[in-house]
């Protein structure tokens, strides 16, 4: 050999270094794609919840939307409940008992919210309290100070049922903070929307024991 030649041929390290590069830079495609990149989801336009529980009452609300960030409209139609009285009407979450797996599998779309967050498991006990992402007070649907899923309350006929139509502008169908899987409440009570003057005011609004729940399912998509 030509003791002058200069040996161009990578050396055993040189190929490592490169083998290792294109396996960490495919390696790294691979999981963005799958579990980082962010997912365009079809729009939602209509959901629905059947309720039930330990009581008598029963009833189906339908919520649509017709544009994400647009206002949710909720119609529905409750039985069984006491006559001419009003009653507390939330949405409740039950994310705060998903484990840290879960969680992390939830927010990279390997898994949907709505296979993940109705739990009802207990009975309407399992749907956690109501649904407060930004962590405020309860409160009125119209006030500034609500949780997300305060709704106020429904009010019943002299035979007990509750059919009713309303409008929210902070709940959603779409986006990270949809109500897709989370869970309708109707108490037994009725809701003083956070003037009762009490810490248990400012957390339920003092609406009383759960009469009936139900996860939330999508009906349709645009």
């Amino acid at each position: 050999m030509d003791p002058y030649q200069v040996n161009t041929r990578p050396s055993n390290n040189s190929r490592s270094i490169i083998i290792t590069g294109l396996a960490v830079f495919f390696s790294t495609v691979f999981l963005w794609n799958v579990f980082l990149k962010p997912v365009e989801s079809p729009l939602v336009t209509k959901a629905v919840v059947v309720l039930s529980g330990d009581s008598a009452v029963t009833g189906t609300v339908t919520f649509t939307q017709s544009s994400k960030g647009g206002p949710v409209s909720v119609k529905g139609e409750i039985s069984n409940l006491d006559p001419l009285e009003k009653r507390g009407f939330h949405i409740h979450t039950t994310f705060s008992s998903l484990n840290h797996l879960s969680a992390f599998i939830l927010f990279t779309r390997i898994i949907t919210p709505s296979s993940t967050l109705g739990d009802t498991t207990n009975g309407c006990i399992s749907a956690g309290s109501h649904f407060n992402p930004y962590n405020k007070n309860h409160g009125a649907p119209t006030s500034a100070e609500r949780h997300v899923g305060d709704l106020g309350n429904i009010e019943t006929d002299g035979s007990g049922v509750a059919s009713f139509e309303l409008q929210d502008n902070l709940i959603s169908l779409n986006g990270p903070l949809s109500i897709i899987g989370r869970t309708v409440m109707v108490h037994a009570g009725t809701d003083d929307l956070g003037k009762g003057g009490n810490e248990e005011s400012l957390k339920t609004g003092n609406a009383g024991g759960r009469a009936a729940c139900g996860v939330i399912g999508v009906t349709q998509y645009a």
